[in-house]
């Protein structure tokens, strides 16, 4: 009996070396966007890393080899970055803001997801592009829509889509938010609280906040930053139960579909998250420890960005169309409309 031939899988080295061209090119791009962040005081890396990646995307060719690499970085290393997100998440912090805040940032993300989720389905678009909108705007950004992503394995463009989109409202929101702020006569605390309810990623609600710091005068402008990035977290700190839902949502969708792989109930990346934060509940580990995870965190969020940027190609985004654009800036008016509104009334 004739034994067919096998075509012999490739070398360890070879396979390990297949994502290398593509993570170095992702770390010279975070380098460079650490670097100029640090030159330029207030400036999100995050932001100059996708903008790098969309630039050199639209301006270059990337050779084929570059793609492995900038696929696990978009991804992997992204997830990564989540994960460790949550060693930034103070249990006790969030606490500290008060029922009332509290109940404001669970209305901002729930109703933001339910709102969003029906005018997305008004506008026509599809379900996965309307949820990664959706988790982006209505939670923490670029790691909300990788989160989702994670159990609804969403098409790369749709992925690419709503983290360009969260890139340009939350950076619009930047100088929008605290001018608005000081039309309507809100505090500095209130402010704060606006911001860190209201704005997409974490970097952006810090550049906010420092911005409206900037306006006031000795102790009184002083809580502003620190209050929106807490109200942030508190954001941050409902990814892993609003992810947990979406993962058995989409298992109870795809076990009616025949041939479609059932995505995870909970994603590794999220017990991870969960992990980070009970991890910094302890009080276990010394500032030394924390400063290397955040500049960690940092790093791999970027890498991760710059890898996202190089698929945010503007022959790509013309072709998306206007429906995506157009449920971006409602979401985004929806979210800050529920946060003003529970400022106003409880806040």
């Amino acid at each position: 009996m004739a034994v067919s031939p096998t075509t012999p899988a490739p070398p360890v080295s070879v396979r390990l070396r297949t994502p290398v061209p593509g993570l170095v090119l992702c770390g010279a791009g975070a380098a460079a966007a650490l670097a100029a962040s640090a030159l330029v005081d207030g400036l999100s890396p995050l932001l100059i890393a996708i903008l790098a990646g969309a630039l050199l995307a639209n301006t270059t060719r990337l050779p084929t080899v570059t793609e492995p690499g900038i696929t696990m970085a978009s991804r992997r290393l992204l997830r990564v970055g989540v994960a460790l997100l949550g060693l930034q998440l103070l249990v006790t912090d969030v606490l500290d803001l008060g029922w009332g805040v509290l109940g404001i940032v669970v209305a901002v993300v729930s109703c933001g997801i339910a709102g969003t989720m029906a005018l997305g389905r008004i506008l026509g678009l599809g379900w996965t592009q309307r949820l990664l909108i959706a988790c982006g705007f209505s939670i923490c950004g670029a790691a909300a829509v990788a989160a989702a992503d994670g159990v609804v394995e969403a098409r790369k463009q749709e992925v690419v889509t709503a983290v360009a989109l969260v890139v340009v409202f939350g950076t619009a929101m930047i100088p929008g938010l605290p001018l608005a702020a000081s039309a309507l006569g809100l505090d500095h605390t209130r402010a704060g609280v606006w911001a860190g309810a209201a704005i997409h990623e974490v970097a952006q609600v810090v550049a906010a906040g420092g911005a409206i710091d900037a306006h006031g005068a000795g102790a009184a402008g002083a809580t502003a930053l620190t209050v929106a990035v807490t109200v942030k977290l508190a954001r941050v700190a409902l990814l892993a139960p609003v992810i947990a839902w979406i993962g058995v949502a989409s298992r109870r969708v795809t076990a009616t579909q025949a041939d479609t792989r059932r995505p995870p109930l909970v994603p590794l990346f999220l017990l991870g998250f969960l992990g980070c934060v009970a991890l910094r509940a302890t009080g276990l580990l010394p500032d030394q420890v924390l400063g290397s995870a955040r500049l960690a965190q940092t790093a791999l969020l970027t890498a991760a960005m710059f890898a996202l940027g190089t698929g945010v190609r503007i022959d790509v985004l013309r072709g998306v169309g206007w429906r995506p654009f157009a449920l971006a800036a409602a979401s985004t008016a929806w979210v800050s409309a529920l946060a003003l509104t529970g400022i106003l009334l409880f806040g």
